[in-house]
């Protein structure tokens, strides 16, 4: 048996900690509204599934700790996504946040007809993700008869585990673990029932960190600002529609061409359109119609990768 990797027993321990710390403190009754602390997005922060808000995780309100943990699966033409992950809510200010992603990557055998790569069929790639975000600024609902925002600047550390398509990743000159710093903006229009939320994610990560990060020259190695918008409407109190957007960095595409290879490592925005709801304070369930692009076009005939998406969450 494979032993596996300190970062992911840790990853382990410290979810076990963080839920036993936090379970004494999880039945009490707070005020925090339905669905204003967002869902948990793919990489375990809260927000909405693609993108982080500024809201802090969990229904713990000031003075409180709380806990969220939450599953997911999302699925296209091509590919899979599963994760799982926790977060911990300190005083509505502080979010620590852990996620395992584990991402179907089976039509990348068809790399070994470009080159001797020796992708074995079936590969899956694992990452894992560390994620801090502090509120800086502003509340949500407090604020909400105001055109103050709730302000977070926030990180994601993460570490990727390719398998036999690390000799991919190798060629083209990526690195298998990144950083991402973002700040978020999240605007509470409680009259109105809408929330708006917009972040500015520094990154130089492909596929999110699923395809490493940075490239070999002529592709992009080096950070870029990359946008990311989330608007949500409060159709009843435990029921909401929305979408996101986010904008993607494009860091293979220059080197695929450079080797005779067209836009076939082309990577395109994310887009999704969602429904939330809470059916109680305690659990939030979300299902959405996911656009993703061209991922790795050049293994999938150029098809656009489609799909849907469903976490559930539970929250204390």
């Amino acid at each position: 048996m494979t032993p596996r990797p300190p970062f992911f027993i840790t990853l382990q321990a410290s979810a076990a900690a963080l839920a036993l710390a936090t379970t004494s403190m999880a039945h009490a009754d707070t005020g925090k509204l339905l669905l204003t602390g967002g869902v948990s997005t793919i990489a375990g922060s809260a927000g909405g599934g693609l993108t982080p808000w500024a809201v802090i995780g969990s229904n713990a309100t000031e003075g409180e700790v709380g806990f969220s943990g939450y599953v997911t699966r999302a699925a296209t033409q091509d590919y899979g996504l599963s994760g799982y992950g926790v977060a911990v809510g300190v005083h509505d200010r502080v979010e620590l946040s852990l996620a395992r992603q584990d991402f179907d990557a089976s039509p990348a055998v068809a790399l070994n007809g470009i080159a001797p790569f020796g992708v074995t069929p079936g590969q899956h790639i694992q990452m894992d993700v560390v994620g801090v975000k502090l509120k800086v600024a502003g509340d949500a609902v407090l604020n909400s008869d105001s055109w103050m925002p709730q302000i977070a600047v926030g990180l994601e550390h993460k570490r990727v585990r390719p398998g036999s398509i690390g000799s991919v990743l190798d060629f083209l000159g990526t690195h298998t673990s990144g950083t991402d710093v973002y700040v978020s903006a999240t605007k509470l229009l409680l009259a109105q029932s809408l929330l708006v939320n917009g972040t500015l994610r520094s990154t130089n990560a492909n596929q999110n960190g699923l395809l490493g990060f940075g490239a070999a020259a002529p592709g992009k190695n080096r950070r870029s600002l990359q946008p990311e918008f989330s608007v949500a409407y409060l159709i009843q109190k435990n029921l909401a529609v929305g979408a996101e957007v986010r904008f993607k960095p494009n860091n293979l595409q220059a080197l695929g061409a450079a080797a005779g290879l067209g836009a076939a490592l082309r990577e395109d925005d994310w887009k999704d359109i969602f429904i939330a709801w809470a059916p109680s304070k305690n659990l939030s369930l979300t299902l959405a119609y996911v656009d993703l692009g061209r991922i790795v076009p050049g293994i999938t005939h150029h098809r656009r990768q489609t799909g849907y998406y469903l976490s559930a969450q539970v929250a204390f």
